[in-house]
């Protein structure tokens, strides 16, 4: 097949962070139509002016994501400009905040879990029958090896949207078992993005309770982390494999700074 005959609709959510622009540039590279969905118009502008110089074919929709109905409106929006989505990858994160459960506030707690868990179920769900028309797709939602540790009490807000998506996505994925649209989530790594960034800044105010958390962002710090282009080339891998491939998986990138539990899942 020519790169025209295998170029598909993609959208990536948080497309201007570290992970998820190091992915939209992939995916373009490859030849498929982006989408770019983030906050910041000039960032995501900076960067599809940067993948067209290089080639790809980039569009961008400035969506606040705490809010799922603005998630909803810029997949709605591609439908109709581009076509139905094959490839969704759902990068948009936010680490929330630091603290015992009794110390931290509902709303930012609250916020947390719409970002990482209620926004991914809102694209998921209007990229859905789009796939289903195609008789292809490919769902990618950007999860977390915290998720597969024992819990920890300063960071109940992201594990419980963490552990809310990876569930979310394997009831999806059993949903399609047997289908040419496949659904999984990627620990891509531990990666010096702005999500450490804010938690080395809230770990080094946070006192003896957040310790641990400062020392891992020290060390990611020191040591570089994880480079986003293995992030990347796992997504290639997931579009290029066949369905059954990824479908109702957790997948890691090859070769972490951080060696983490292996998760084992049934679809």
């Amino acid at each position: 097949m020519t790169r025209a005959e295998t170029s598909r609709v993609a959208v990536v959510t948080g497309a201007t962070g570290t992970i998820g622009a190091a992915i939209a540039r992939r995916l373009a590279a490859c030849g498929h139509r982006v989408t770019l969905v983030g906050r910041s118009a000039v960032a995501l502008d900076d960067l599809a002016r940067e993948i067209r110089t290089g080639g790809g074919e980039v569009t961008w929709i400035a969506a606040d994501l705490v809010d799922h109905r603005q998630a909803e409106a810029a997949m709605t929006s591609v439908r109709e400009s581009s076509g139905d989505v094959s490839i969704l990858v759902n990068a948009a994160g936010t680490f929330g905040p630091i603290a015992p459960i009794g110390d931290t506030d509902t709303d930012e707690w609250a916020q947390t879990v719409t970002i990482n868990a209620v926004t991914p179920f809102a694209t998921v769900r209007a990229a859905l029958g789009g796939m289903r028309r195609v008789g292809w797709g490919r769902i990618v939602n950007v999860s977390s090896a915290q998720t597969l540790y024992p819990p920890d009490p300063v960071v109940s807000a992201y594990a419980t949207s963490k552990v809310a998506l990876n569930w979310m996505t394997r009831s999806l994925a059993r949903e399609l078992a047997g289908t040419s649209v496949s659904a999984c989530v990627i620990h891509p790594g531990d990666v010096t993005s702005h999500m450490w960034e804010d938690i080395a800044a809230r770990a080094a105010q946070g006192g003896p309770a957040v310790a641990h958390l400062a020392q891992w962002a020290d060390e990611l710090g020191r040591t570089g982390g994880d480079n986003p282009e293995k992030a990347a080339n796992l997504v290639q891998e997931i579009v290029e494999q066949a369905a059954v491939w990824s479908n109702g998986r957790f997948l890691m990138i090859a070769g972490g700074v951080v060696h983490h539990p292996e998760a084992s899942w049934d679809v």
